[in-house]
């Protein structure tokens, strides 16, 4: 069997992840993790998974089919992304809503000058949530659509928390407010501002000595992230990050709620929801899936930036075409 070739740039949860998974699909092999760091100084999960670091990515172009990028959203994959889809078909999480269109047109840019596919913004929300939006709004026009996260710890937002300074290490949970989901499971469609909808609970272990007012400060105004919740920050010692906050669980739903009928009499109700107990292992197999994507895509000719409404369902899965149907249709 030709299997896909993929590189991993990033060896955080999320790369650890993209290892794992990987090794869980026959139709893949990792050719290597690409760091920032010292090669020599980073233990894979695999004792035989190659380290390179990222200066030597770009001699490997003919070893690897699609490089899935695992940086972070706030400073990495917005510098990353446009730069290695010169060289490769990418596929990134990148899940700073409110920037996703800017975010698109300068990946798009790249990959399409260079002719390559790069997925961006792939995992369950932006991702697999976005699809269910999609699908539900176009089935029931007339309705509300909600979607609630948690509880559960966000990395993008986690991550966003520990680039400011003083800031050693950090966890966010997402709380959905639980009078709101109710009503909305109930068909009443209520009118929900951000506010009311989310809680955003975040642990914080600071530097000895650093300014915890200005940290907690520099967190609940924080654009895009927090300033539109209300954010409680508790600052903790890394020995109770350690025992307290060490697993990384998420999940959540999406909800579309609406009416048909000829007097719009009938109330209708889609949900769908995850309950995951690590975010950045579920997260990295969306990744992997959407990888074999990326892959059948460019072989078919095709190239620019694309979203998960861009990708066809039966390209993400191994079975041919003929299995998928007579499997899972």
């Amino acid at each position: 069997m030709e299997k896909i070739r993929i590189g991993i740039v990033g060896y955080g949860n999320l790369g650890k992840g993209v290892e794992l998974a990987a090794r869980q699909c026959s139709d893949m092999e990792v050719v290597g993790v690409f760091t920032r760091r010292s090669p020599e100084s980073l233990s894979t999960v695999f004792e035989n998974t190659p380290v390179y670091h990222t200066d030597d990515a770009l001699n490997m172009q003919n070893d690897i089919d699609v490089m899935i990028l695992c940086g972070g959203s706030a400073t990495d994959l917005p510098r990353q992304t446009p730069y290695f889809a010169k060289y490769f078909n990418t596929v990134d999480s990148f899940d700073t809503h409110a920037k996703i269109p800017e975010y698109f047109a300068s990946v798009n840019a790249s990959a399409s000058e260079s002719k390559h596919v790069s997925i961006i913004s792939v995992g369950w929300d932006p991702g697999l949530f976005s699809i269910n939006r999609l699908y539900s709004q176009s089935i029931i026009p007339n309705g509300q659509t909600y979607t609630f996260w948690g509880k559960g710890v966000s990395q993008g937002h986690s991550d966003a928390i520990r680039r400011i300074s003083g800031v050693v290490d950090a966890r966010q949970y997402t709380v959905p407010v639980e009078e709101a989901v109710e009503a909305v499971r109930m068909g009443d469609q209520p009118q929900l501002t951000t506010r009311q909808k989310h809680t955003r609970l975040c642990y914080v272990v600071a530097e000895n000595g650093a300014d915890k007012e200005r940290i907690e400060r520099e967190i609940v105004t924080m654009p895009n992230y927090f300033a539109d919740y209300d954010t409680t920050v508790n600052f903790i010692s890394m020995e109770e990050m350690e025992r307290d906050h060490k697993a990384l669980p998420h999940g959540g739903f999406v909800i579309r709620s609406g009416v048909t009928g000829k007097n719009q009499e009938t109330k209708q109700i889609i949900e769908f929801s995850l309950k995951l107990g690590s975010n950045p292992e579920f997260t990295s197999s969306v990744l992997v899936a959407y990888a074999r994507g990326a892959y059948k895509m460019y072989r078919q000719g095709s190239f620019g930036a694309k979203t998960v409404f861009d990708v066809p369902p039966a390209s993400i899965s191994p079975l041919t075409d003929e299995e998928i149907r007579k499997e899972l249709l």
